[in-house]
């Protein structure tokens, strides 16, 4: 009866072994080497098997900017100096992929945590104030050291973080630099906070957003009542401005993004 039993337990899983090869495949890819044909910008490589991938964790100021179906050259401030980093540490280079939860953007990139003799190149890009966190769970398994490394490079005025002062602008010009990273001092008129996410309505029509996934670095008080916490209250906050429904807002990744200063 017992030799019966296992015959039937490998018979099952060599079953699921062979009826699943796309997830067999994709522990085997984290172990393996690759070299870097070229890079896209601060945080896109391209190997030399055609693959695109995109760093984890991490977001660069972007050097192209799209126009109706076409994308132009416009880089952002230090666009190109992140590329250029990135380029120096990897370009023509073997390196080591590590995969987490999901492995696959929405335009089919890997999406991967890139290491070079050992170093991991996101996390030395926030380091060296070159990226800034960008958080989106469940891809979080570094979350924590990302933090540090951006904490670091802004009490250190690297990179981004080295004209921090010269980039606060007023809500009211936030709509002219949409795509670019700015600090923007504003005042909270009203909050909104659903199931999915918290929205703080602030003056001149600028919003910033807080999903759901990246609630648990903020304050729980914040949460809770977040009237109470934000309204009317003077904030910065830093991040990539973005338009959405015609208005200008910034997404929070982390609570290092946010500044109220009274």
């Amino acid at each position: 009866m017992k030799k019966i039993r296992t015959s039937f337990i490998l018979i099952v899983f060599a079953a699921i072994v062979f009826s699943a090869p796309k997830f067999f495949q994709h522990e085997q890819v984290a172990l393996q080497d690759y070299y870097v044909s070229r890079v896209v910008d601060g945080d896109t490589i391209e190997l030399s098997n055609g693959e695109k991938v995109r760093y984890i964790g991490i977001d660069t100021p972007e050097i192209r900017e799209r126009k109706g179906s076409k994308w132009i050259y416009k880089p952002m401030p230090y666009a190109e100096e992140a590329k250029d980093f990135n380029r120096n540490l990897v370009e023509g280079k073997k390196v080591t992929l590590e995969f987490d939860i999901q492995k696959r953007d929405r335009y089919n990139r890997l999406l991967a945590y890139v290491y070079i003799e050992g170093k991991m190149v996101n996390l030395e890009m926030v380091e060296e104030g070159y990226a800034m966190i960008y958080t989106y769970p469940p891809n979080v398994k570094y979350v924590d050291e990302f933090l540090k490394a951006q904490k670091k490079a802004r009490e250190n005025r690297r990179g981004l973080w080295s004209g921090l002062n010269a980039n606060i602008i007023y809500s009211s010009e936030a709509k002219q630099y949409i795509g670019q990273i700015k600090m923007v001092e504003t005042e909270v008129y009203s909050t909104f906070i659903s199931k999915k996410l918290l929205i703080l309505n602030c003056k001149d029509s600028f919003k910033a957003v807080i999903f759901r996934n990246n609630f648990s670095s903020f304050p729980k008080e914040a949460l809770r009542s977040p009237d109470t916490y934000f309204k009317h209250k003077t904030i910065r906050v830093y991040g990539i401005i973005e338009e959405y429904k015609g208005s200008p807002e910034i997404v929070l990744h982390d609570v290092s993004q946010i500044e109220i200063l009274e």
